[in-house]
């Protein structure tokens, strides 16, 4: 059975345009999300509120077209190679965030920033991801991983919906970017298919799509929801690219630089994980909170809020 032909160039930077529509989004989402009451939490109430905030439906448009242009690029591309480009909606966020919400970014997230880049940099280059293929992948081994993928959401939400708020944010935040990281890898199964000639309904992964789509949305607009982007985009920026991934090499066959490049890879990995730590405690992540500067905490930001 023929394999893709890989358009690592295109795959780049079609994630690149899907990072940004992405960050795009979350920002918009969060801007009309945060004003809904913790009571209207998991609730159809919630969403139709929502319906009748135009910066949420331009968030939602944002997400689509990332979506859309999410589905190309690891169609056309080794997942394991393009999908840890994801990390960079996260400085875009924050860039975009104050744009938005009129604050200024600090030393300290241009140096995180500069971290992340060099430790994907360094994670893309000694990892370079090759080989492997969806459509060659049994059966069982995708009822496998999905399935294994799937009880691990579950558990998730059923602890963050019991937690307190920003727990919950937290929790809920890692629960959506498996569950996106686990969309990605199975629109990649379909791209693999179609592109060989199989009818698009004929393929397994196709109705895993309809059926995870929905979920993976009610989950992120919840964890929106739960609390500010502090505590939820952290799960979504590093469990997508990380589930995606962890399928490419498991699962689709993808095979990685192994030996001292490994040590690299791992290095590069410690990087992005250290940059978004530190990201996810920018001020520009939590608009909507009061902060000083000179208290004890040392937690700086504005008394500003988003209009």
């Amino acid at each position: 059975m023929p394999q893709k032909e890989s358009k690592p160039v295109l795959g780049i930077a079609l994630m690149v345009l899907a990072a940004t529509l992405n960050a795009i989004a979350s920002v918009l989402q969060r801007q009309a999300a945060r004003a809904e009451p913790e009571r209207k939490a998991f609730s159809l109430a919630m969403f139709s509120d929502l319906l009748r905030r135009r910066v949420w439906l331009l968030g939602i448009s944002a997400m689509l077209a990332g979506f859309i242009t999410h589905a190309v690029s690891i169609s056309v591309s080794e997942i394991a190679l393009v999908q840890p480009l994801l990390v960079t909606e996260l400085p875009l966020t924050l860039m975009l965030a104050s744009r938005v919400f009129g604050l200024r970014m600090r030393v300290s997230d241009w140096v995180a920033i500069g971290l992340a880049s060099v430790g994907l940099a360094v994670f893309l280059a000694c990892l370079s991801p090759r080989g492997g293929s969806p459509s060659l992948v049994s059966t069982s081994s995708w009822l496998f991983g999905a399935g294994g993928c799937a009880a691990g959401i579950g558990l998730l939400v059923l602890i963050g919906y019991r937690g307190r708020r920003e727990h919950r944010a937290a929790l809920l935040g890692v629960a959506t970017g498996a569950a996106f990281g686990l969309n990605s890898s199975l629109i990649a199964g379909v791209g693999a298919a179609v592109a060989e000639g199989t009818n698009l309904f004929a393929t397994g992964q196709a109705y895993g799509v309809i059926v995870l789509g929905p979920v993976s949305f009610f989950l992120l607009q919840n964890a929106l929801q739960a609390g500010n982007l502090v505590a939820s985009q952290p799960g979504f920026t590093l469990t997508n690219p990380a589930v995606s991934v962890a399928f490419g090499l498991a699962v689709f066959g993808e095979q990685g630089r192994t030996g001292w490049w490994l040590l690299g890879s791992v290095g590069g990995a410690v990087m992005i994980g250290a940059a978004t730590v530190l990201l996810s405690r920018s001020p520009l992540l939590d608009p909507d909170g009061r902060h000083h500067v000179g208290q004890d905490s040392g937690h700086i930001a504005s008394s500003r809020t988003c209009p």
